[in-house]
């Protein structure tokens, strides 16, 4: 029976060792480079990047940059920085800092809110989840006002998916805009989102027609066809419930933090050494 715990233990640490070991990138002078270090370097610098993501090219750098700190770490470990007073004070500090961290971090995971309470905020905030109102539309720009009417004067006799086709043809050949290749898509849009001239005439416009006039603004002239138009509506509660439980956690959380720091105040010993010294001044 022994001699069995024996061999168990030494497949488990074997297997503990190769999960490890799968997880090194580089050893440099005997210290290992994983890629929970790697991810932990990139993610230092943007929280939603992760190394697994980065193309070879970058991992590359990544693994180089880590190489270097390494390197740089055991040079200045042999130099004695470690060992300087003002090393040792900012090790403090920053024991502190991430000690302060850490326990926020419990706070905010042990906040809860539950779906019932982020269901009423829904459904008392429902102004606040509503679609604006949009339009899907085309446009052909050119330069000129007269390339704009001889345009319109080519489609204004067209109608429905002939109007639509002939349309997308002309944007393809005559359009000098970046969309004039996608048949002078736009996309959707809200109020507001274009220049006010364009703005003011696809908002005119019922779906399927074309404007009649061309539409001057600072880009040149434009002739717009309105594909779509789409009435406000409600984001439904399964869109937005996970941004509601977490700006609810964060809003319990803060009022937690608040609460807990005036209780430790009350509590504690505080003596303001500005204040004194002001008042010994009177």
């Amino acid at each position: 029976m022994l001699k069995f715990a024996k061999t168990s233990l030494l497949t488990v640490a074997m297997m503990a060792t190769a999960l490890t070991a799968s997880d090194i990138l580089v050893t440099v002078n005997g210290k290992n480079i994983t890629k929970q270090d790697a991810e932990a370097f990139v993610n230092a610098s943007s929280p939603q990047a992760h190394f697994s993501q980065l193309d070879s090219k970058q991992q590359a750098m990544i693994k180089d940059r880590l190489i270097e700190k390494a390197l740089f770490t055991e040079l200045a470990r042999k130099e004695g920085i470690d060992k300087k007073p003002e090393f040792k004070r900012n090790m403090e500090k920053i024991k502190e800092e991430l000690l302060v961290n850490m326990w926020m971090k419990t706070q905010m995971d042990n906040a809860v809110v539950s779906d019932s309470e982020a269901k009423e905020f829904y459904d008392k905030n429902a102004d606040k989840f509503m679609q604006k109102e949009s339009v899907h539309a085309r446009h052909i720009l050119v330069k000129e006002e007269k390339d704009a009417k001889e345009i319109i004067a080519e489609l204004k006799a067209l109608k429905g998916d002939a109007l639509k086709s002939k349309f997308i043809e002309l944007a393809k050949s005559k359009s000098t805009g970046p969309s004039g290749p996608k048949g002078g898509d736009l996309g959707s849009f809200s109020k507001g989102q274009m220049v006010p001239e364009f703005s003011k005439a696809v908002w005119a416009l019922n779906v399927g027609e074309i404007t009649t006039t061309p539409v001057k603004t600072q880009f040149g002239y434009h002739v717009i066809y309105l594909e779509g138009k789409t009435a406000a509506k409600p984001t439904s509660y399964d869109q937005v419930k996970d941004k509601i439980i977490l700006s609810l956690k964060q809003k319990h959380f803060a009022g937690k933090i608040a609460e807990i720091a005036k209780e430790l105040k009350s509590k504690a010993s505080i003596v303001d050494a500005s204040s004194d010294v002001n008042s010994t001044k009177k």
